[in-house]
């Protein structure tokens, strides 16, 4: 993620091929028209509230190829109060309705300046698959009754200020069938790399961590724990609000770390839980993040330190709850740029060959966006998008809400091409 560049800047990431590696993709059989090539667009934010990630895919019937990425910058204005909202306590309705409006401006505006610059025309964008900012997730409920997960970002405003097709809410429909509507991503990497022949784990450090483990087409996947998150509420809190992350984990390594403070923090039930679980800011948020800044006797860097150690261990730990060890663990997102917390990862799962999903032809901090694309191109098709071994629910669902766009028609048109026999 871009995380301290002005409010108008964006990093473009070079793009390339990458195939699907699943013998049995959801998306086979599908007769693709081969006359021009069509594409999904992915914008991903995520629990950092940092950034608007934007990913453009072509789909043809050799396989999805990532044909433009683009990071933008989450609008200063925002970051806080969707940070606000997020923490468990008195929410203003008010302040959410506004912010849903503003966000799904401030996420259209980065799709139309991603087409702008990749050069694909707009009419051959089937549709944007946008997984929206998260402001609640409660996979237990709040009281043990009625599961949500609350993302926002107005789907309505979407498709209104671009003209396309959009997709929205993909966790709700899982959670209605008794899943915990996350983690959604494993779906994908099982459709790009599912025909690993050995033990491979992708492993997407956002806000919160995430693992995906494949081997010989099984799929496991989890929310670890804390990624960026802890990490990054401790520095911007030192920091006054100067700095939203500690760069390649410099500070965190000239730090010692606090054992007494580290050992509590390892004791959170959450970490002990089995999966399928999946968690969020209303579990390692505001709480734990007083606990690291009010511990006594410790210098920022120990602090910041002793966060970044934490996040370390409990991705470390996962790997009890994996069926065997993986040979191989590609991360992504954003916490795949701090070098100190990847260094720490690939000593604490040594032997293990620990990179990043660059070697898997994606750039780390695409992934997110570009299995969003994908998720939404299912969701058009009516083809399940959910995987009910990762997330709990009794069964496969279609997750995902269509806002129709402009293109509505040509869509529809499109829908019938995917799903008719090769025979028809």
């Amino acid at each position: 993620m871009v995380r301290s560049e002005p409010a108008d800047a964006s990093t473009e990431i070079e793009t390339g091929h990458y195939q699907t590696g699943y013998d049995d993709p959801p998306m086979s059989g599908y007769a693709l028209p081969m006359e021009q090539p069509i594409y999904f667009m992915g914008i991903m934010s995520g629990t950092s509230a940092d950034g608007i990630d934007v990913a453009i895919v072509e789909h043809s019937e050799e396989g999805p190829k990532l044909i433009h990425f683009c990071e933008y910058p989450m609008p200063q204005e925002f970051r806080e109060p969707i940070l606000r909202l997020a923490e468990p306590g008195i929410d203003e309705i008010d302040a959410l309705g506004t912010l849903d409006r503003a966000l799904g401006k401030a996420f259209a505006k980065a799709a139309n300046q991603s087409i702008e610059k990749s050069g694909v025309p707009q009419s051959r964008i089937i549709a944007i698959g946008s997984h929206g900012q998260t402001i609640r997730h409660r996979p237990k409920g709040v009281d043990g009754s009625h599961p949500f997960s609350l993302q926002i970002g107005c789907a309505a405003t979407i498709a209104e200020m671009t003209g396309i097709t959009t997709v929205t809410d993909f966790r709700r429909r899982d959670i209605a069938a008794g899943g915990e509507g996350a983690p959604l991503v494993p779906f994908v990497h099982r459709e790009l790399y599912g025909s690993a022949d050995r033990p491979v784990a992708i492993l997407n450090i956002g806000g919160i961590a995430n693992i995906t483990y494949i081997y010989n087409k099984s799929v496991l996947g989890f929310d670890t724990g804390p990624g960026n998150m802890l990490m990054d509420a401790v520095m911007l809190s030192l920091s006054d609000g100067r700095n939203a992350y500690d760069e390649s984990g410099e500070l965190a390594a000239t730090g010692t770390l606090n054992k007494p403070l580290l050992t509590e923090l390892l004791n959170h039930p959450y970490l002990k839980r089995r999966p399928p679980k999946s968690t969020g800011r209303e579990t390692f948020g505001r709480e734990m993040v007083d606990k690291i800044l009010t511990w006594p006797e410790m210098t920022d860097a120990d602090r910041v330190a002793t966060a970044t150690e934490f996040t370390a261990l409990t991705i470390a730990d996962s790997c009890r709850f994996l069926p065997e060890a993986p040979a191989s663990w590609y991360l992504c997102g954003g916490g795949a740029l701090n070098k100190h917390l990847a260094g720490r990862l690939t000593e604490l799962l040594a032997p293990a060959n620990v990179s990043t999903t660059h070697d898997i032809d994606i750039p780390p901090e695409a992934m997110e966006a570009v299995c969003f694309a994908l998720l939404a191109r299912n969701t058009l098709a009516g083809r399940s998008n959910t995987l009910p071994a990762v997330t709990g629910a009794t069964h496969e669902v279609v997750g995902g809400e269509i806002t129709p766009g402009n293109n509505w028609n040509d869509v529809i048109q499109q829908i019938q091409r995917w799903t008719r026999s090769p025979t028809d």
